[in-house]
C-alpha cells in the first residue's frame, strides 16, 4: 500500500461545503493515498470573535502538514476583519498565486477557443501589503511595496514553470513608465532572469495595454507573470472569458506551505441548493496532487473530469441546450466524474503531468546607501494654499547643509517655477537635498526641528539615499 499523505481540508462557508464533499468524493474514488484533517475557516470563526477567520488550531495543522485545500470562505462586512486569504498566503509565505486559464471548446462556449494561459502573480507585496495612512483631511496614502527578494522568487518561479510544464513563453506585465522603482524593479529583474533562460521567448507589456491584449486575444499569451494587483485583476478577467469562473483555480506556493484553492466566491445565493460547479475546486485539488508528486492521481481524475465536460454533463453555470446532454447539480456532476475515472477524452485534449515541484529562492545583493536629503511632508492649509508662502515660512528654516530645492502637490512641482493652475490640496513635499554625497542623519534631525518650531506640521519623512552611487528615489525636473 503506497504511503498516505496528510493534508489539511478547509470546507469553506456558502457553497463551500458543498463543492468540498463533491472533491473529496472523487478523490476517494480515484484512490489518492491521502488522509485528511478538517478545520473550520471564515464566517463562523469571525463570528467567535477572531478577526482573521483562521482559529489557532488551524495554524497548527496547516503548518505541520504543508498543504491545504480551502474551499471559499465568507468574510463579513464592515471594518476589522481580515481576508482569509490575504492573512494566510503573507503569513505562511505563499509567495506565488498561480492560475491556469483554459477554453474547453467545443465542449463548453468561449469566446477564444484556442485560450490556454497561466497566470502567476507575486502574492504578497505590492498593494495588497495593506499599510494606509490618513494624513491629512483630504488625503489618503498606501504604500506600494515591492522588494528584489519578491520579484527574484516570483519571476524565476514563472520562468521554472513555463519549462517544467512545456510551455515556450513568458509575458512580464508592469506600469514602470509612470512607477519607475517599483514596477520598473520587477521589469529590470525580468530581464536579468530571462537571460538566464534563452529557450524561452520573454517579452513585456505596460499593463493596460497588455490588459486590453488579454481581453480581445488571449491566445497569444502563454505564461504571465505580474506584480500582485495587477494579476488579481488579469486572473479574474481570463477566468471569465475563457468560458466560467467557476472553472478557475488557484494555488498559492511557498517554501513549506501551499494552499489551494477555487478562485469563486462563497456564493451564499445558491448555497444548499445543490446546483455549485465544483470544477474549481477539483482541478485545484489536480494541482496539488503535482504539486505533492502524485501526479499520476492528477492525470486520472483531470482525464475523467475532461470526459465528464466532453459528454456534456454540466452544472447550470455553463450549461447551453445547443453543446449540454444533461444538466445536472453538484453531486450528480461529481458522480459522473467518478464514472468516468480511468477514461481518455476523444476531443478535448487530454493530459500528462511530468512536472515536480518548483523550488526556487534569490540571491542577496547588498549596496552602499548614503543619505544625500530628506523628503519632509507637511499638513499646511494656509495663506489660500499658495506655495510662495509656503516658501518663505520654510526658508527659515533651510540650512546650507540641506536647501529646499522642490515642493510637489500630489506629485506635480510648484516650486520652483509651478503654474497658478495647478490645483492644491492640503498634502505637500518638500525636498531638501545636499550637494554633497553623503550627510549625517543628525542634519536631518535639527531641520525637522527647525521646521516644527516654525509652526508647521509634519507628518512624514522620506529619507533619501544613492545605492551604489544611484538615487534610490524619484527625481524631480532639473535633479
Amino acid at each position: 500500500m503506497a504511503e498516505r499523505s496528510r493534508i489539511v481540508v478547509a470546507p469553506g462557508d456558502g457553497v463551500g461545503p458543498e463543492i468540498t464533499a463533491a472533491t473529496l468524493q472523487i478523490l476517494q474514488a480515484a484512490g489518492t493515498p491521502l488522509t485528511w484533517d478538517t478545520v473550520q475557516l471564515g464566517q463562523a470563526v469571525y463570528e467567535s470573535g477572531n478577526s482573521s477567520g483562521v482559529p489557532p488550531e488551524a495554524w497548527d495543522l496547516i503548518r505541520q502538514t504543508g498543504v491545504l485545500l480551502k474551499g471559499p470562505v465568507t468574510t463579513p462586512q464592515g471594518k476589522g476583519y481580515k481576508s482569509v486569504n490575504v492573512t494566510i498566503r503573507k503569513t505562511l509565505n505563499l509567495f506565488a498565486n498561480v492560475r491556469p486559464c483554459k477554453a474547453y471548446a467545443p465542449s463548453v462556449a468561449s469566446p477564444h477557443p484556442g485560450m490556454n494561459l497561466v497566470i502567476i502573480r507575486e502574492n504578497e507585496e505590492d498593494l495588497y501589503a495593506g499599510i494606509e495612512h490618513r494624513q491629512t483631511p483630504e488625503v489618503y496614502q498606501i504604500l506600494k511595496l515591492v522588494t528584489r527578494p519578491g520579484c527574484e522568487k516570483i519571476i524565476r518561479y514563472a520562468f521554472e514553470y513555463a519549462r517544467a510544464y512545456g510551455r515556450k513563453k513568458v509575458t512580464c506585465m508592469t506600469k514602470d513608465n509612470i512607477m519607475k522603482l517599483t514596477d520598473g524593479l520587477f521589469h529590470q529583474v525580468f530581464e536579468e532572469i530571462a537571460a538566464e533562460y534563452p529557450e524561452i521567448t520573454a517579452n513585456h507589456f505596460i499593463i493596460d495595454i497588455g490588459a486590453a491584449r488579454l481581453a480581445a486575444s488571449p491566445e497569444i499569451f502563454d505564461v504571465i507573470v505580474t506584480l500582485n494587483l495587477y494579476g488579481d485583476i488579469l486572473s479574474d478577467i481570463a477566468a471569465q472569458i475563457a468560458g466560467s469562473i467557476g472553472f478557475a483555480s488557484s494555488a498559492n506556493v511557498g517554501e513549506t506551505v501551499s494552499m489551494f484553492e477555487a478562485v469563486h466566491g462563497s456564493a451564499p445565493d445558491i448555497a444548499g441548493k445543490g446546483i455549485a460547479n465544483p470544477s474549481g475546486l477539483l482541478i485545484a485539488a489536480t494541482q496539488m496532487l503535482v504539486h505533492m508528486g502524485l501526479a499520476p492521481y492528477a492525470e486520472t481524475i483531470k482525464n475523467a473530469w475532461l470526459c465528464t465536460i466532453e459528454d456534456g454533463i454540466h452544472t447550470p453555470d455553463i450549461y447551453r441546450e445547443s453543446l449540454s446532454t444533461r444538466e445536472v447539480g453538484t453531486a450528480d456532476f461529481a458522480a459522473a466524474v467518478i464514472e468516468r475515472l480511468g477514461k481518455q477524452p476523444r476531443v478535448l485534449e487530454s493530459v500528462a503531468y511530468q512536472a515536480k515541484p518548483i523550488k526556487v529562492g534569490y540571491t542577496p545583493r547588498p549596496a552602499e546607501k548614503r543619505l544625500v536629503g530628506v523628503d519632509i511632508f507637511l499638513c499646511w492649509d494656509e495663506a489660500g494654499r499658495d506655495p510662495q508662502a509656503l516658501v518663505r515660512k520654510l526658508a527659515p528654516a533651510a540650512t546650507t547643509e540641506l536647501p529646499l530645492t522642490m515642493i510637489t502637490n500630489r506629485g506635480v512641482k510648484v516650486y520652483p517655477e509651478g503654474l497658478p493652475e495647478t490645483f492644491c490640496t492640503d498634502h505637500w513635499r518638500c525636498r531638501f537635498k545636499s550637494s554633497a554625497p553623503d550627510i549625517p542623519y543628525q542634519a536631518v534631525l535639527e531641520l525637522m526641528q527647525k521646521i516644527s518650531n516654525a509652526g508647521l506640521d509634519i507628518i512624514k519623512t522620506e529619507n533619501l539615499c544613492t545605492f551604489d552611487g544611484k538615487p534610490g528615489f524619484s527625481l524631480g525636473q532639473g535633479e
